[in-house]
């Protein structure tokens, strides 16, 4: 112990080994001598720590994590430097660890023999130990311990989620290929199913509408696609609901986005657009021209039936036309319409 220390040392062969207790870990090459020929000095002077095959030790010191000890592993300590606290934890028996443990190991930075693992709000997280699925994990962070077996935790999104397939190259009826895109909202209604049935949940659904949109749109031909909005039909929807219903996958709405033609394609179809259009075009312009015509015609027989009338129109005229230059000479032009207001006031 600490003072001064007078002993014999016969033929120089005196050996003193100081071990500072600031470093209250006992690491010497007379340990295992100390030991067989000393056990009560150390019994009386350290501590001793052993793990098990499965076994986990979380050590305190005075009210401090001080260390925590890997399965089949020994550790000595030197008594005086303590209080010591000793916690010896059967990995085996579970391996998740208490939440307060964990933020514990987290902040001491003790975390090397542990996994952690969060899941969030809307996820749910799958336990594999060993590659055996063991439990469905709630939202929050969970650790175990990482001694001995290998853990892993699948997170799976349970909110509701989009999947797009672009691209896909679908023959027509009539012999046309286009590309279209595709769309489908989901949601995983039974993790366990989704990620135990299927390698993959999203390629299963990816790989389902790819069938059934080909199945749908290989029955049409191009002008019955353009013309209405297509979607994929019942009896294809239904099997794509019930496959990924099987595998724990709930499908809502499944629709056609886009349809994309070959460059050659569309020149024609812009070509046929173009022709439509002026069609419409020439159609409006002779329902005009006739509309006009039956009005002109309609004015004459007016003017026919009431020559009043038909002098009137002639005045207009010459009024327009006075407008428009300096001087204007009439012959004859004015007298059989002045006979006849004379003849109407007469009247």
């Amino acid at each position: 112990m600490p003072g001064e220390h007078w002993l014999a040392n016969r033929r120089g062969s005196l050996e003193v080994s100081r071990h500072d207790l600031k470093n209250p870990e006992f690491v010497s090459a007379y340990e295992k001598a100390l030991f067989d020929k000393l056990p009560d000095v150390a019994a009386r002077h350290f501590t001793v720590v052993r793990t098990g095959r499965t076994d986990v030790a979380i050590i305190e010191r005075d009210g401090n994590l001080h260390a925590v000890l890997a399965p089949d592993r020994k550790l000595v300590l030197w008594t005086d430097a303590g209080p010591w606290t000793v916690a010896v934890i059967d990995a085996s028996a579970d391996l998740a660890i208490d939440p307060a443990v964990m933020r514990r190991l987290g902040q001491a930075r003790k975390a090397e023999l542990m996994s952690v693992h969060p899941v969030v709000d809307g996820q749910a997280g799958l336990l594999f130990v060993d590659g055996v699925l063991v439990r469905t994990l709630a939202a929050g962070v969970h650790g175990f311990w990482n001694v001995g077996r290998m853990v892993q935790v699948k997170v799976v999104d349970l909110k509701r989620q989009s999947l797009d397939v672009a691209g896909q190259e679908v023959l027509t009826k009539d012999r046309v290929t286009i590309r279209v895109n595709i769309a489908a909202e989901y949601r995983v209604v039974d993790p366990v199913k989704a990620v135990s049935a299927v390698k993959d949940f999203s390629e299963a659904l990816y790989r389902a509408l790819q069938y059934a949109f080909r199945k749908t749109l290989g029955a049409l031909t191009l002008d019955q696609i353009l013309e209405k909005k297509v979607t994929v039909d019942e009896e294809a929807a239904a099997k794509v609901r019930a496959d990924m219903a099987e595998i724990g996958v709930e499908v809502s709405d499944i629709a056609l986005k886009d349809v994309i033609l070959p460059g050659e394609m569309r020149e024609i179809l812009n070509q046929v657009v173009s022709a439509e259009k002026q069609a419409e075009a020439n159609i409006i312009r002779r329902r005009e021209e006739t509309n006009a015509t039956r009005s002109l015609l309609n004015t004459a027989r007016v003017m026919a039936e009431n020559p009043v009338m038909l002098r009137l129109k002639e005045l207009e005229a010459l009024e327009t036309i006075a407008g428009k230059v300096e001087r204007l000479t009439v012959h004859n032009g004015t007298g059989g319409l002045l006979n006849d207001l004379v003849k109407l006031r007469d009247s």
